[in-house]
């Protein structure tokens, strides 16, 4: 298995982007089976750079999300980066974690501080654990051995109450801990996307800085996926949204249009890759990829 940080170096010397796939671990286990059986191999035909699994809220899902790596890196040879976040672990707990992972032949981890069980209310660090995400980065770095992802957020993370500029620092500070690659909490108008990149730019940040695309696919599902993770949904989509009704096929239909446009804007404009958050859905991320021209 590859580190990403090589992935994107060996990409951006051939002159393309990097492609990548965000799962999420199911519920159940027919969830599962659904996951690994269908949805991973039909989004593998596109022959993406690598894939990341999220962790859960409250850090769930942990065991579960240490198997489906494993599982997508042994059973089809691709590159494959769990989540891990600080809630509900202390140091200890979370070296083992990562001792886990790295005895999985695990080599890529995105460094998150995680969201509260439930994925509701602030967060409280855990006694013995950590606060801020950095410090989880500052811990991989020194453990070693790892490629380490982190989060950025082009508007601005939702529980910073400084501005956006803060939270942009913040990342920096990620960065300089150890940090090779950023991967972005999703977002709809690519402005705020550029503005986010060249400041970083400004702070001297030169690591790799990936948009994560979600592709819409109901109009509900976007508006609370929005309001939970603070990002805005531009006038114009939303009302266009507005106009489709509750009719989710009319949605999916129009997400992707509009995501492929938004990607290729991206594209042309430097980026070095698109994250796409995938639902474990393929036919949206198929549909997008393939209207990029970069299904191989």
């Amino acid at each position: 298995m590859k580190f990403i940080r090589d992935i994107h170096a060996a990409k951006k010397a051939a002159g393309q982007p990097v492609v990548s796939f965000e799962f999420f671990p199911p519920k159940t286990d027919e969830g599962d089976r659904n996951l690994l059986e269908k949805t991973v191999p039909a989004l593998l035909r596109l022959k993406p750079d690598y894939c990341s699994v999220t962790y859960g809220a409250g850090g769930s899902t942990r065991d579960k999300t240490l198997m489906i790596v494993d599982r997508i890196q042994r059973e089809h040879s691709l590159t494959a980066m769990s989540h891990l976040t600080c809630v509900n672990a202390t140091k200890g707990e979370l070296r083992a974690v990562i001792e886990q992972a790295r005895a999985l032949g695990i080599k890529n981890i995105l460094a998150l501080r995680g969201d509260p069980p439930g994925g509701n209310g602030e967060f409280q660090k855990t006694p013995g654990g950590f606060e801020f995400s950095r410090e989880l980065v500052a811990f991989l770095k020194e453990l070693g051995g790892f490629s380490i992802g982190t989060a950025g957020f082009p508007e601005g993370h939702i529980a910073c109450t400084e501005g956006r500029e803060v939270d942009w620092r913040r990342l920096q500070e990620k960065i300089d801990a150890g940090a090779d690659f950023v991967l972005t909490q999703l977002f709809f108008d690519n402005a705020d996307f550029y503005r986010f990149r060249d400041h970083l730019t400004k702070l001297g940040v030169t690591v790799p800085i990936c948009p994560g695309i979600i592709p819409i696919m109901s109009t509900s599902q976007i508006k609370r996926f929005t309001a939970l993770c603070g990002s805005k949904l531009p006038s114009p989509l939303l009302a266009k949204l507005e106009t489709l009704g509750d009719s989710d096929e009319a949605a999916t239909a129009y997400g992707i249009d509009y995501a492929t446009a938004q990607c290729a804007d991206l594209l042309k404009n430097g980026t070095p890759g698109i994250h796409f958050y995938t639902l474990n859905k393929p036919h949206s991320t198929t549909a997008i990829v393939k209207n990029l021209g970069l299904a191989a």
